[in-house]
Protein backbone atom coordinates (compact mmCIF):
# COMPACT_ATOMS: atom_id res chain seq x y z
CA UNK A 1 0.00 0.00 0.00
CA UNK A 2 2.89 2.18 -0.18
CA UNK A 3 2.77 4.67 -2.59
CA UNK A 4 6.24 4.64 -4.95
CA UNK A 5 8.82 7.34 -5.17
CA UNK A 6 8.15 9.34 -8.05
CA UNK A 7 4.54 8.65 -8.53
CA UNK A 8 3.43 11.75 -7.11
CA UNK A 9 6.55 14.23 -6.98
CA UNK A 10 7.20 18.07 -6.69
CA UNK A 11 4.28 20.48 -5.87
CA UNK A 12 1.89 17.64 -6.51
CA UNK A 13 3.62 16.39 -2.30
CA UNK A 14 2.14 19.17 -0.72
CA UNK A 15 -1.62 17.70 -0.88
CA UNK A 16 -0.44 14.37 0.59
CA UNK A 17 1.55 16.40 3.49
CA UNK A 18 -1.70 17.91 4.15
CA UNK A 19 -4.08 15.25 4.19
CA UNK A 20 -1.65 13.17 6.24
CA UNK A 21 -0.94 16.07 8.94
CA UNK A 22 -5.05 16.47 9.09
CA UNK A 23 -5.46 12.69 9.47
CA UNK A 24 -2.74 12.69 12.47
CA UNK A 25 -4.73 15.73 14.10
CA UNK A 26 -8.28 13.87 13.74
CA UNK A 27 -6.03 10.53 15.68
CA UNK A 28 -4.86 13.34 18.12
CA UNK A 29 -7.99 14.99 19.17
CA UNK A 30 -9.76 11.18 19.55
CA UNK A 31 -7.13 10.24 21.78
CA UNK A 32 -7.30 13.43 23.92
CA UNK A 33 -11.40 12.50 24.07
CA UNK A 34 -10.54 8.87 25.11
CA UNK A 35 -8.39 9.34 27.32
CA UNK A 36 -11.17 12.14 28.59
CA UNK A 37 -13.98 9.93 28.47
CA UNK A 38 -11.79 6.85 30.59
CA UNK A 39 -9.19 8.29 32.10
CA UNK A 40 -6.36 5.32 31.87
CA UNK A 41 -3.88 6.90 29.51
CA UNK A 42 -0.88 4.20 30.68
CA UNK A 43 -3.65 1.58 29.23
CA UNK A 44 -4.20 3.78 25.87
CA UNK A 45 0.08 3.98 25.92
CA UNK A 46 0.39 0.19 26.51
CA UNK A 47 -2.22 -0.51 23.70
CA UNK A 48 -0.58 1.92 21.29
CA UNK A 49 2.77 0.46 22.10
CA UNK A 50 1.50 -3.12 21.38
CA UNK A 51 0.32 -1.94 17.97
CA UNK A 52 3.17 0.34 16.86
CA UNK A 53 5.11 -3.03 17.57
CA UNK A 54 2.97 -4.87 15.63
CA UNK A 55 2.70 -2.96 12.42
CA UNK A 56 6.20 -2.73 12.23
CA UNK A 57 6.49 -6.38 12.16
CA UNK A 58 3.73 -7.00 9.44
CA UNK A 59 5.42 -4.09 7.46
CA UNK A 60 8.89 -5.92 7.51
CA UNK A 61 8.18 -9.34 8.48
CA UNK A 62 5.16 -10.77 6.31
CA UNK A 63 5.15 -11.01 2.58
CA UNK A 64 4.38 -7.76 0.76
CA UNK A 65 4.73 -8.84 -2.85
CA UNK A 66 4.68 -5.82 -5.50
CA UNK A 67 1.89 -5.64 -7.92
CA UNK A 68 0.42 -3.28 -9.88
CA UNK A 69 0.98 0.53 -8.70
CA UNK A 70 2.27 -0.52 -5.14
CA UNK A 71 2.92 -3.75 -2.61
CA UNK A 72 0.03 -5.73 -1.08
CA UNK A 73 0.79 -5.62 2.43
CA UNK A 74 -1.22 -7.73 5.27
CA UNK A 75 -1.59 -5.27 7.97
CA UNK A 76 -4.35 -6.89 9.66
CA UNK A 77 -5.69 -4.02 10.23
CA UNK A 78 -9.18 -5.45 11.43
CA UNK A 79 -7.81 -7.79 14.11
CA UNK A 80 -6.04 -4.82 15.87
CA UNK A 81 -9.31 -2.95 15.77
CA UNK A 82 -10.95 -5.76 17.16
CA UNK A 83 -8.78 -6.55 19.66
CA UNK A 84 -7.10 -3.11 20.54
CA UNK A 85 -9.75 -0.66 19.84
CA UNK A 86 -10.23 2.36 17.23
CA UNK A 87 -7.19 4.74 18.62
CA UNK A 88 -4.21 2.55 19.76
CA UNK A 89 -4.89 1.37 16.20
CA UNK A 90 -4.80 4.09 14.29
CA UNK A 91 -1.46 5.46 16.77
CA UNK A 92 -0.25 1.93 15.89
CA UNK A 93 -0.04 2.77 12.43
CA UNK A 94 0.91 6.08 12.49
CA UNK A 95 3.88 5.00 14.69
CA UNK A 96 4.99 1.71 12.87
CA UNK A 97 4.59 3.57 9.65
CA UNK A 98 7.22 6.38 10.60
CA UNK A 99 9.52 3.69 12.03
CA UNK A 100 9.17 1.65 9.25
CA UNK A 101 9.90 4.75 6.73
CA UNK A 102 12.79 6.37 8.92
CA UNK A 103 14.74 3.11 10.31
CA UNK A 104 14.01 0.79 6.80
CA UNK A 105 13.11 3.02 4.04
CA UNK A 106 13.92 6.35 4.23
CA UNK A 107 12.63 6.58 0.05
CA UNK A 108 9.35 6.53 1.74
CA UNK A 109 9.50 9.57 3.53
CA UNK A 110 8.25 12.01 1.43
CA UNK A 111 5.37 9.62 0.66
CA UNK A 112 4.86 9.32 4.63
CA UNK A 113 1.75 11.96 4.30
CA UNK A 114 0.58 10.02 1.73
CA UNK A 115 0.77 6.81 3.44
CA UNK A 116 -0.81 7.80 6.52
CA UNK A 117 -3.37 9.07 4.95
CA UNK A 118 -3.99 5.79 3.27
CA UNK A 119 -4.24 3.46 6.56
CA UNK A 120 -5.59 6.36 9.08
CA UNK A 121 -8.64 7.26 7.13
CA UNK A 122 -10.13 3.49 6.37
CA UNK A 123 -9.45 2.88 9.84
CA UNK A 124 -11.76 5.61 10.88
CA UNK A 125 -13.90 4.44 8.47
CA UNK A 126 -13.98 0.76 9.43
CA UNK A 127 -14.59 1.90 13.58
CA UNK A 128 -17.58 4.06 12.00
CA UNK A 129 -19.13 0.66 10.82
CA UNK A 130 -18.66 -1.42 13.53
CA UNK A 131 -20.84 0.69 15.09
CA UNK A 132 -23.87 0.14 12.95
CA UNK A 133 -23.13 -3.39 12.24
CA UNK A 134 -22.12 -4.88 15.21
CA UNK A 135 -24.87 -4.98 17.80
CA UNK A 136 -24.08 -2.71 20.94
CA UNK A 137 -25.26 -5.77 23.02
CA UNK A 138 -22.48 -8.02 21.58
CA UNK A 139 -18.22 -8.00 22.90
CA UNK A 140 -15.96 -7.86 19.95
CA UNK A 141 -15.05 -11.92 20.87
CA UNK A 142 -18.56 -12.94 19.43
CA UNK A 143 -18.22 -11.12 15.96
CA UNK A 144 -19.19 -13.64 12.72
CA UNK A 145 -17.47 -13.96 9.91
CA UNK A 146 -19.48 -11.69 7.64
CA UNK A 147 -19.19 -8.76 10.46
CA UNK A 148 -15.71 -9.42 9.99
CA UNK A 149 -15.50 -9.35 6.20
CA UNK A 150 -17.20 -6.15 5.94
CA UNK A 151 -15.05 -4.55 8.62
CA UNK A 152 -12.11 -6.13 6.15
CA UNK A 153 -13.78 -5.20 3.24
CA UNK A 154 -13.95 -1.43 4.28
CA UNK A 155 -10.44 -1.07 5.63
CA UNK A 156 -8.75 -2.82 2.55
CA UNK A 157 -10.98 -1.07 0.14
CA UNK A 158 -10.34 1.72 1.45
CA UNK A 159 -6.78 1.84 1.62
CA UNK A 160 -7.17 0.51 -2.16
CA UNK A 161 -9.47 3.30 -2.66
CA UNK A 162 -6.59 5.70 -1.59
CA UNK A 163 -3.94 4.05 -3.12
CA UNK A 164 -5.65 4.34 -6.78
CA UNK A 165 -6.54 8.24 -5.38
CA UNK A 166 -2.48 9.28 -5.26
CA UNK A 167 -1.91 6.84 -8.62
CA UNK A 168 -3.90 9.01 -10.99
CA UNK A 169 -3.51 12.17 -9.06
CA UNK A 170 -0.18 12.00 -9.76
CA UNK A 171 0.29 9.81 -13.31
CA UNK A 172 -2.86 10.95 -14.37
CA UNK A 173 -5.60 8.65 -15.99
CA UNK A 174 -4.06 6.35 -18.61
CA UNK A 175 -4.18 2.80 -19.85
CA UNK A 176 -1.11 1.74 -17.86
CA UNK A 177 -2.23 3.38 -14.40
CA UNK A 178 -5.55 1.83 -15.30
CA UNK A 179 -4.24 -1.33 -15.23
CA UNK A 180 -1.57 -1.55 -13.04
CA UNK A 181 -4.33 -0.04 -10.41
CA UNK A 182 -6.92 -2.53 -11.50
CA UNK A 183 -3.86 -5.11 -10.37
CA UNK A 184 -3.43 -4.08 -7.25
CA UNK A 185 -6.91 -3.35 -6.32
CA UNK A 186 -7.79 -7.43 -7.30
CA UNK A 187 -5.03 -8.93 -5.00
CA UNK A 188 -6.66 -7.19 -2.53
CA UNK A 189 -9.75 -9.36 -2.88
CA UNK A 190 -7.60 -12.21 -1.21
CA UNK A 191 -6.44 -9.92 1.51
CA UNK A 192 -10.27 -9.39 2.43
CA UNK A 193 -11.27 -13.27 2.27
CA UNK A 194 -8.65 -13.87 4.76
CA UNK A 195 -8.04 -11.47 6.92
CA UNK A 196 -11.22 -12.48 8.74
CA UNK A 197 -10.26 -15.73 9.37
CA UNK A 198 -7.04 -14.56 10.74
CA UNK A 199 -9.70 -12.02 12.99
CA UNK A 200 -11.71 -15.01 14.33
CA UNK A 201 -8.76 -17.01 15.08
CA UNK A 202 -7.35 -13.73 17.41
CA UNK A 203 -10.77 -13.94 18.80
CA UNK A 204 -10.70 -17.02 19.77
CA UNK A 205 -7.35 -17.50 21.48
CA UNK A 206 -8.50 -14.00 22.77
CA UNK A 207 -11.15 -16.30 24.14
CA UNK A 208 -8.88 -18.89 25.72
CA UNK A 209 -6.95 -16.10 27.41
CA UNK A 210 -9.70 -14.02 29.22
CA UNK A 211 -7.72 -13.63 32.37
CA UNK A 212 -5.76 -10.86 30.49
CA UNK A 213 -9.09 -9.38 30.39
CA UNK A 214 -8.20 -6.73 33.61
CA UNK A 215 -4.71 -6.04 32.19
CA UNK A 216 -5.34 -3.08 29.92
CA UNK A 217 -4.08 -4.33 26.94
CA UNK A 218 -7.47 -5.33 25.03
CA UNK A 219 -9.94 -2.99 25.22
CA UNK A 220 -13.10 -2.79 27.05
CA UNK A 221 -15.52 -4.02 24.15
CA UNK A 222 -13.48 -7.17 23.79
CA UNK A 223 -14.94 -9.13 26.32
CA UNK A 224 -17.91 -6.52 27.35
CA UNK A 225 -20.87 -5.11 25.09
CA UNK A 226 -20.65 -1.56 24.65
Amino acid sequence: MHIEPGVVDGAKLVLGTATGVASVGIVAKLAVDHVKQNGNILALVGRSAAASAMVLGFFEFLPHPPVGVSEVHLILGTTLFLILGTVPTAIGLIFGLVAQSFLFSPSDIPQLGMNLTTLILPVLAMAALAQRIIPADTPYTEVTYGQAAKLSAVFQGGIVAWVAFWVFYGQGFTAETLANAGAFASVYIIVVLLEPIIDLGALALAKTFRRFENTGLPHARLYQPA
